[in-house]
């Protein structure tokens, strides 16, 4: 028999105070996901080129972005999985629909999930439950290093203000233990080092396996 959402196990997480802030998330996720947003639509040309996030092409990065940013708003607004939840590993662009018009709705969802206290409740993941804040931390952090992955791989411009890559990095270095870095563990590879200098957001990709100097072939 499977287990009952309240029977599963909780992933053990610490999230800055940031991601408890109803005033202050929705902000951060405003900018992140609209520069996400910027740099999403991408030239049919342009699906076949690597990317810094290695194993994945423009084309299979993006689709993975979409798909689990459609995954994470539905999480966040149903934190008990009482209704089923897109599978992110499927999802295909449908033609006609613009890839900004995907995260912009995902966007949406996300800011009615945090005035409704996701950030304060336990939410199902896969196989074990996560603090909200927890997983907004983890959204936030994701969204912002695969947007980089993407403009760097197609050559546009990419920012994220420092306000949103602070508590990113911070919550990602408590979560990410060396156990869960390689090639099979779903989250990065080694650890890049970056000069002490470095601006926080070449430290934040640094920190998620990618040269900051990364430049495609």
């Amino acid at each position: 028999m499977s287990n009952t959402s309240d029977e599963l196990p909780v992933f053990p997480t610490s999230a800055p105070a940031v991601f408890c802030d109803p005033d202050a998330t929705p902000g951060l996720f405003t900018t992140v996901l609209e520069r996400l947003a910027a740099v999403v639509d991408v030239d049919d040309d342009q699906l076949g080129l690597a990317t810094p996030c290695v194993g994945f092409t423009v084309g299979e990065l993006r689709s993975h972005v979409l798909g689990w940013l459609q995954f994470f708003a539905a999480a966040l607004s149903d934190p008990a999985a009482a209704t089923a939840r897109p599978d992110p590993e499927t999802f295909a662009l449908t033609d006609g629909t613009a890839a900004s018009e995907i995260v912009r709705n995902a966007l949406s969802v996300i800011h009615q999930a945090i005035a409704d206290d996701a950030a304060g409740q336990l939410v199902v993941m896969s196989g074990s439950r996560m603090a909200g804040d927890a997983v907004l931390g983890m959204a936030l952090g994701e969204y912002i290093i695969h947007a980089w992955d993407l403009a760097t791989a197609t050559g546009q411009p990419y920012s994220a203000p420092e306000s949103a890559i602070r508590p990113a990095h911070e919550f990602l270095e408590g979560m990410v233990a060396p156990e869960y870095r390689g090639p099979d563990s779903g989250f990065f590879d080694a650890e890049v080092s970056v000069p002490d200098d470095a601006s926080p957001l070449d430290q934040l990709v640094g920190f998620a396996g990618r040269d900051p100097q990364w430049q495609a072939s």
